[in-house]
């Protein structure tokens, strides 16, 4: 414990002296809470009238009423004592709000601290400005229900629920001086990811990062059922928490005294995070510091409306979205709105020009330091200083796409040692990034061999930790790195698409700066997890990440790795993105030179003349690769076809730019009808060997010219088990006999020089299918020569290129 000892009875509890806390300093505060309150309250139910400067009737109140009023009254006393706490000690802080569905509340704060009207000049202090404030909630051209990128100082999208705490120490790290307030709601709290989340203290060094103060808000309820946290006793919680490793305040067992409860224990925390930071910045670290956190409980939509028709409202579920919902046409609940609002009293918190009264304005801390105007929240990123990445390429032999990438990587770290870091599953090591581990460390603070060295590499297991940081991190205006196996990637979707909601709307929204991408590195494929089986066979990432947003998504396929340091190089310079790469972290062939692979990664897909027949001129049919092992045998494919049908004429292409197939227009790098058929041409067989679901190919080419008729897509088709790597390929149609039967069939009719000897050659090739599967049921492993580097010979088109 860093400073604090004083426990209450129930062993666990931190006790707090509350007499030492001046009821006369908290009371504009409690003001602003009542003006926030009612603005809560009438921007769910009012459409004019916003003050009730007349008497309200029922033409006043919104035909819709949407939003959630019971989590309201708990964060507007958290923003409010946030206030005194920053005024008071002039700190750099602001508000995550994990409850986003209350966003009535950072609304009304936001609005009365002046943030609005500096990123929106119409939300002014006047009729006019409140009328748009109280209107526009939930309201078509409004903000929406849930506090999203459009909202000042928000860096998490509110519509899901559970990452808030995660995305908070994301923003903390490596910003020193920074201290984000988070509050979980306790329905969030009952999700897996927050769950984890709570063990983030133990990945903050506090001699380079700044810090979370955690606060459960604890109403006890959800949409329609009581909550885990709310039936948890004090004791119950108190243990919990510090088993966690925190120390633990509980704030709100009497109402009449939370306002100095609540004011005394930010300060016992704010003593106790400088406490942890002093001594770890002056060289005496405490070993497992115990960081601060408060259980706020307070009833659900406390100060609300009491009960209606006989039900109770404050204090159940029933308070947890609109408590009267038939206001407008309900005669009990237009009474019971119009008594609860005017409970407020508007005409003592609002001037006749409905400006707030100055007990408000006097309480806000200085414009710079409001937390709706912190930089931090919506300036933009500083660029990385990277290295050249050709000084990584590789020139000769073959090279793991990871091992290059990461050499890269090691380099970047020691260039940019506060505003880069790796967050990654536990799987550095196994994924062939360990290199960058000879310059930086991970970042385990309960290691005792890790504390204190400025790791960059923070490694759990736990998907949705990694993303939640990565977010808070990158809104914050640093990159991040994400590498995964393949497979677990998809757990985090949709963390992925809440993010990318937010950043399409950031976009939007002309105030916020561009971040930095977030960038996902997807290693241990599918074709290369034959020894953990099935369950580790997962490609489908790439499918939830193309339905998203044209102009925030990038899919990449590097062949080589060349390609892949060079795609890297790429993802680590670009703005706003949600990135994904996906490559092999064994060895495998170099295809590409890296001046030829940054020809090739510039334009997206190419044809590759060297592997074509007669340079790819006038193909009978066109072989694409997308994907390391599938590009393999798109190749191995080509030089047995030379071999066995020396009549046929060939293209190999290889698209490392998975958008680039997109219909003109879809997508920004989307290849044009002209590039497009210059590369696939406008009538030949396409036989196309995928990575990933034959149907991504499919969606991205269906309006494509003519493509339909003509395109046969390879891919992975749920097949899969412990087996060999060559078998994960036959099993699935991806190899290169299966993709030169492909192309001898789509001929057939055609040519008739190929058709003569075509059902030989293909009853030929199936049996060597067939042969292989006997081959390994007695071996145990793949022929040797399965592996060899693709040889041409005697051919115009490409050169032997024989394995060395």
């Amino acid at each position: 414990m860093a400073a604090s000892k004083a426990l209450s009875a129930s062993q666990y509890e931190v006790n707090v002296d509350i007499s030492t806390v001046s009821e006369t300093e908290l009371a504009p505060y409690i003001t602003l809470q009542r003006a926030t309150n009612y603005l809560a309250g009438a921007m769910i139910f009012l459409s004019a009238n916003p003050l009730l400067r007349r008497k309200l009737t029922k033409d006043d109140i919104k035909s819709r009423l949407l939003g959630h009023w019971g989590t309201c009254p708990g964060i507007n006393l958290v923003y409010a004592h946030c206030n005194y706490m920053i005024k008071k000690h002039n700190l750099n802080m602001f508000l995550v709000t994990g409850p986003g569905h209350g966003a009535p509340a950072n609304h009304a704060n936001l609005y009365l601290e002046g943030s609005l009207a500096k990123f929106y000049p119409q939300y002014k202090f006047d009729e006019e400005g409140i009328t748009l404030l109280v209107r526009g909630f939930s309201w078509p051209g409004g903000f929406p229900s849930h506090v999203n990128s459009e909202v000042p100082g928000q860096i998490h999208e509110g519509g899901e629920l559970g990452y808030s705490l995660a995305v908070s120490f994301g923003a903390v790290m490596d910003n020193p001086d920074l201290i984000v307030t988070c509050i979980v709601g306790d329905g969030e709290a009952e999700t897996g990811p927050t769950a984890t989340a709570w063990h983030s203290i133990k990945y903050l060094d506090p001699k380079e990062s700044g810090a979370v103060l955690p606060i459960l808000h604890v109403n006890g309820f959800k949409i329609s059922e009581r909550t885990i946290y709310g039936c948890m006793s004090d004791d119950e919680l108190a243990a919990l928490f510090s088993g966690f490793g925190y120390q633990c305040r509980i704030v709100g067992k009497d109402l009449d005294t939370i306002q100095q409860d609540m004011a005394a224990s930010l300060e016992w925390a704010l003593g106790e995070i400088r406490a942890i930071q002093k001594a770890a910045r002056s060289g005496d670290p405490i070993w497992k510091p115990r960081w601060p956190m408060i259980c706020l409980r307070s009833p659900k939509g406390w100060t609300g409306p009491k009960a209606s028709h006989g039900v109770q409202i404050e204090g159940s579920f029933h308070a947890h979205q609109v408590p009267l919902p038939n206001a407008k046409t309900d005669s009990e609940e237009f009474e019971l709105l119009e008594k609860w609002l005017s409970s407020y009293h508007p005409e003592k918190l609002f001037n006749e020009d409905f400006s707030p009264v100055q007990e408000i304005l006097d309480c806000l801390p200085p414009e710079h330091l409001r937390m709706g105007q912190r930089p931090e929240t919506y300036m933009g990123y500083r660029p990385l200083d990277l290295p050249d990445w050709k000084e990584f390429g590789v020139h000769e032999g073959e090279a793991s796409e990871m091992k290059a990438t990461g050499k890269y990587l090691a380099k970047a770290f020691t260039m940019n040692k506060t505003n880069l870091r790796l967050f990654s599953p536990d799987e550095m090591v196994s994924n062939k990034l360990d290199v960058i581990l000879d310059v930086t460390n991970r970042n385990f603070q309960w290691d005792p061999d890790l504390r204190g060295k400025n790791g960059r590499v923070i490694e759990v297991l736990s998907e949705h930790c990694c993303q939640g940081w990565l977010q808070g991190y990158t809104l914050t205006g640093r990159t991040g790195i994400f590498p995964s196996y393949e497979a677990f990637l998809g757990i985090i979707t949709t963390m992925v698409i809440q993010y990318a909601k937010f950043v399409k709307m950031g976009e939007e929204t002309k105030w916020r700066q561009p971040n930095a991408s977030i960038n996902y590195v997807e290693t241990s494929t599918l074709w290369r997890q034959e020894h953990n089986g099935f369950s580790h066979q997962n490609p489908a990432f790439i499918n939830n990440l193309i339905n998203l947003k044209a102009n925030i998504v990038r899919v990449y396929l590097p062949p080589d790795a060349n390609c892949m340091v060079c795609t890297m190089d790429h993802c680590l310079r670009s703005k706003n993105y949600v990135n994904l790469m996906i490559g092999s972290k064994h060895e495998t062939p170099l295809w590409l030179t890296p001046d030829e692979a940054e020809r090739h990664c510039v334009a997206g897909c190419s044809v590759w003349q060297k592997y074509s027949t007669e340079h790819g001129i006038n193909p009978d049919v066109v072989l694409v690769g997308c994907g390391v092992e599938v590009t393999f045998e798109v190749i191995a494919a080509a030089a047995l076809l030379r071999k066995e049908v020396p009549t046929l004429c060939v293209r190999v292409v290889n698209v490392t730019d998975l958008m680039v197939l997109a219909k003109q227009g879809g997508h920004p790098h989307a290849l044009n009808s002209e590039a497009f058929d210059s590369i696939f041409t406008r009538d030949r067989p396409i036989i196309f060997n995928f990575h990933g679901y034959p149907t991504v190919i499919k969606s991205l080419l269906y309006d494509r010219h003519d493509v339909q008729n003509r395109l046969r897509v390879h891919g992975y088709n749920e097949e899969g088990t412990t087996t060999t790597p060559f078998r994960m390929l036959t099993a699935n149609g991806c190899s290169r006999y299966d993709i030169a039967i492909d192309a001898i069939s789509s001929v057939m009719g055609t040519n008739q020089v190929v058709g003569v000897s075509a059902h030989g050659i293909i009853t030929d090739l199936q049996h060597r299918i067939r042969e292989h599967h006997k081959y390994i049921n007695a071996n145990g492993v793949d022929p040797p020569h399965l592996m060899d580097r693709p040889t041409f010979k005697d051919e115009e088109g490409a050169k032997g290129v024989g394995r060395k």
